[in-house]
Parts: C-alpha cells; structure tokens; sequence
C-alpha cells in the first residue's frame, strides 16, 4: 500500500456484485484479440454497455508484449484520453441540426477532397473527395472537408455557440467514476490563449480535442437512449449474503441532450453508415446496427515518424430499438492492412 490511513477492514459475507455479464465479456474480450492479432495491432479496449441503465457489461482492454503475445494491461477505455477523429463528427450533426443552422439535405463541394485554411489542408481519406454531396452523404462517408466547411461556415463568427454546445453535454469534464484513473478530457475554448484561426476547423474532425474512449460511448448511448445520456456503472449492488445492503441505480447526466427531430435525424445517419456508408463491412440484414467509424492521427505533429492511426467504431445495437451500446478502438493497426476498418 502507498498509505494505509484510508484503509477499511473487510467484513465476512459482504460481496460487490459488478455489472459486468460474463458471457458478452467472453465475446468482446475475444473480438478484441482477434482484432488486435489480425493486424498487429499495439493496443485496443473495447466497452459494452447496456443502453438504458449505463450497466457495463464488457470492458476489455489489451496491449502487446514484447513476445507478440496480448495481455491485460492500462485500462485504455477508462484512461487513455486522446484525440477520437472522426467519431467526433456525430457533435457536428447534433449542433448544426440542433441549432437550426442547416439541413441535412444541404450540398456542398469536397473540392478534389482538400480544402485550406490558413494554409493547412483538411483532406478527404479518399483520394479526389466526394464531389458535391448532401451533409448526410457527407457523414456517411466521413468527408472531413464536407463537415469542416458545414462547421466553418455556421459557427466561424460565434465559435463559442459550438463550444458550448460540447460544454452543456458534460464531455469537457471527467464523467466522475468511482475509481482513480479516469482520463482528463480537452476541448478548447475560444477564450483560451492557445485558441487558433484553425481550432475550430480541426475540432470539427475530431483533432485539436481529447477524450477517452467511455466518454465517447457516453455520448452515442444517449443517442441509442433518446437523448438521456447515463452515467457507466460498474457496480450493481452490495450484499451481505442474500440481502441488498447498497443498490446502484441508474444515474442521468443530461436528461435530453437534443431536440426529439435532431435525434431522429442523427439516428437515421448513424444507420447509413453502416448500410451504406465507411461502416457498410458491418451491415448485416439480419442484425441492425447504427454507429460511426473513425480514424485519428496519433502524433501527427511528429516529424520523428511515431505518428500512428488508431481506428474506431462506436455505436449501438438494434438500430430501431438499441439494447446495448459499444465502442471499440483499436490503436496502431499495421498500415500495410486496412487500417480504416479494423473495428
């Protein structure tokens, strides 16, 4: 122990009963390695989350050793806060539906798949971009000069409405677990000194902000869970043989976080991904799921070559009516494989 004044004696007969299911920790705890294995990949986690009570039910985190070989290793999911990329995107479709600035139906141009703002380019992951596509086409594909321009454009002379729109969600602060270790998230603030021309562009994919992988699954249950956003437990109970000594319940942080429109709106985009947009390997007709893919630069500030990829998935499951919520991220995945749809 590094001290022991907090110390408290155990008692005989009390068990903390977890939340976790034992049988969809196998599967996502195997899925995971699979992953991982397949494209030799550095680390990954991945969480399962049960939709309208914030119950985790899966939490598995893996990182390699020096042997090849994967291990259980720094809760990831809980503590690794880093910059999401594009499963950032679905914050732009909640404030831009949200804020009545635009409809989804809006067309504009990809320009060739790069666009320049104070001379750094935002560039499409498909070379020549998408040509002239709705919004909705835009997020389904994950066009990031398609939603940087529908950002810039409606927010550039008020960036704070934007900023805001994340601070009233509770994604700039720690989501408060019951234990030490959770990652700090970041959003920048147009009143803060390091505050750019660019910021805004840059946080409208998912870049120049920082968050964990829990705090983003947070975000997409409370779209599976229409617009109440839970807290994740971890515990149900506490017990002293057969009897309840300390019940945990579910517990809201916002108890709508859009309007009923924008939601079923975002809802609908999030099934097209996966039908017929960058998640269209995960369609399925018999199984319907909605979510979003992501692909983030890690340290791509470097010139040292260390900058890597870590490729996401968050979403939920049924699409129409969603029992469980899921995210997988999975980080540096060789790039000699496809790396934009390892989850």
């Amino acid at each position: 122990p590094i001290r022991d004044e907090n110390e408290v004696e155990p008692r005989d007969g009390y068990d903390v009963v977890s939340t976790i299911d034992v049988y969809v920790q196998d599967i996502a705890h195997h899925a995971l390695l699979k992953q991982l294995v397949e494209y030799d990949a550095d680390h990954g986690c991945v969480v399962v989350m049960e939709t309208k009570t914030g119950a985790v039910k899966a939490i598995s985190k893996l990182g390699k050793a020096t042997d090849g070989s994967y291990y259980e290793t720094i809760n990831y999911a809980v503590g690794e806060s880093h910059e999401p990329g594009s499963t950032f995107k679905l914050l732009d479709l909640i404030a831009l539906i949200d804020d009545n600035k635009i409809d989804t139906s809006k067309v504009y141009d990809s320009h060739g798949g790069e666009i320049t703002y104070r001379g750094r380019k935002v560039r499409d992951s498909h070379e020549g971009g998408y040509g002239k596509v709705s919004l909705a086409r835009g997020f389904e594909v994950s066009s990031n000069t398609i939603m940087v321009q529908a950002v810039y454009e409606n927010y550039k002379n008020n960036p704070k409405q934007f900023t805001d729109r994340i601070v009233n969600l509770g994604l700039n602060k720690p989501l408060g677990l019951p234990f030490k270790g959770e990652g700090i998230p970041r959003i920048p603030q147009p009143s803060d000194k390091n505050w750019s021309a660019i910021s805004l562009q840059w946080m409208a994919f998912g870049y120049g902000v920082s968050v964990t992988p829990l705090q983003t699954l947070t975000l997409y249950n409370a779209i599976a869970n229409n617009g109440e956003m839970v807290k994740p437990i971890f515990v149900q109970e506490v017990k002293e043989w057969s009897k309840t000594i300390k019940k945990f319940d579910k517990q809201v942080i916002n108890p709508k976080i859009c309007s009923n429109e924008t939601l079923k709106k975002v809802q609908a985009m999030l099934q097209n991904v996966v039908k017929k947009g960058t998640g269209s390997k995960l369609y399925s007709k018999d199984f319907s799921m909605a979510g979003k893919t992501g692909t983030a630069k890690v340290d791509y500030h470097k010139t040292d070559g260390s900058m890597y990829y870590a490729s996401s998935f968050a979403g939920y499951f049924p699409a129409e009516n969603p029992k469980y919520s899921c995210i997988v991220v999975v980080h540096k995945p060789n790039t000699s494989k496809n790396n934009y749809y390892v989850a």
